[in-house]
């Protein structure tokens, strides 16, 4: 389909084309130089805001780092929203400089890129990759309390792109981890919601369309440890959560497709949970996180929604 895909590089570029913006502020949370916060604050505003908790995508994959997604920070504090930007280790290791915002490169999604050898490398870091999001997440509200003052912990909705979409979900989700988690809360975490911008939501959905070249068995060691470790990490599998929850998605995304965002919904719908689905036609996977693009002006509003 060489429209599609010349509509999709042409979405990618747009979106990826924005100079990375500078953050306020940066916190660490760890050790890891990966372990990193970056904090915007809101624009034009002198009240307290609701925060916005940002969580990139690329597939888990170690050559893709948050500053792809810092034009969507900023994006967000012009909207009046005050902005934590979360880094988290990825798979298999970091190349120099990846977490730098100065060195952006590199698409969200983590579709087709290749790597030096011509393959993509492997996606994700067990349990690295969970231990660092459900670190970050806990360490929030004291390092947002010393960066972000104007923001209203009461009001945080926690958004992610693609796998950061994923992560989000899977961070809202963690008080009905399996009994035993390392990463399990004893209670609910205190948020207004979820937005999460075509996630790969559905674990088995996601493998039967080999979502990102195989990404996310890969996240989770391989097909023999694919069952086991999906309990703790699939967001179909980790529901009912009494988050509310709202997932934005384009009809035409080729790189996690709107299949994925259905059958996450279905399977909440079979749990007993109500979770919103708001599908943008003739939209691809980066308009989502593209200033430019009126699909971002969407996000913003679906954030509004429910952290206001």
């Amino acid at each position: 389909m060489p429209d599609r895909a010349a509509r999709d590089a042409a979405e990618e570029a747009s979106a990826l084309s924005h100079p990375p913006v500078a953050p306020d502020s940066t916190a660490s949370y760890g050790e890891h130089p990966d372990q990193v916060v970056d904090f915007y604050a809101p624009r034009d505003r002198d009240d307290r805001v609701p925060l916005v908790v940002v969580l990139h995508g690329g597939a888990w994959r170690a050559r893709y780092d948050r500053a792809h997604v810092s034009p969507f920070a900023g994006f967000l504090t012009r909207h009046g929203f005050a902005v934590a930007s979360v880094e988290y280790r990825r798979g298999p290791g970091d190349p120099p400089g990846a977490s730098a915002v100065s060195g952006a490169s590199g698409a969200s999604g983590g579709g087709t890129g290749t790597g030096a050898e011509g393959a993509d490398p492997v996606a994700g870091r067990w349990p690295e990759t969970f231990d660092d999001v459900a670190a970050a997440l806990d360490a929030l509200p004291a390092l947002a309390a010393a960066h972000l003052p104007r923001a209203d912990p009461r009001r945080t909705v926690v958004t992610g792109h693609s796998a950061g979409g994923h992560l989000a979900l899977w961070a809202a989700a963690r008080h009905v981890l399996p009994a035993g988690s390392p990463w399990r809360r004893a209670e609910p975490p205190e948020l207004r919601g979820v937005v999460a911008l075509a996630p790969i939501a559905h674990f088995g959905s996601a493998v039967e369309l080999d979502v990102c070249g195989g990404a996310v068995i890969q996240l989770l060691g391989g097909d023999a440890l694919f069952k086991e470790r999906a309990a703790s990490a699939d967001p179909a599998l980790l529901l009912p959560t009494g988050i509310a929850t709202t997932v934005v998605q384009g009809r035409a995304d080729t790189v996690v497709p709107a299949a994925v965002a259905e059958a996450y919904v279905e399977a909440a719908a079979r749990a007993g949970e109500m979770v919103g689905l708001t599908v943008l036609d003739d939209v691809g996977h980066f308009p989502l996180i593209d200033p430019a693009a009126d699909a971002c002006a969407v996000v913003a509003e679906e954030i509004a929604q429910l952290a206001w």
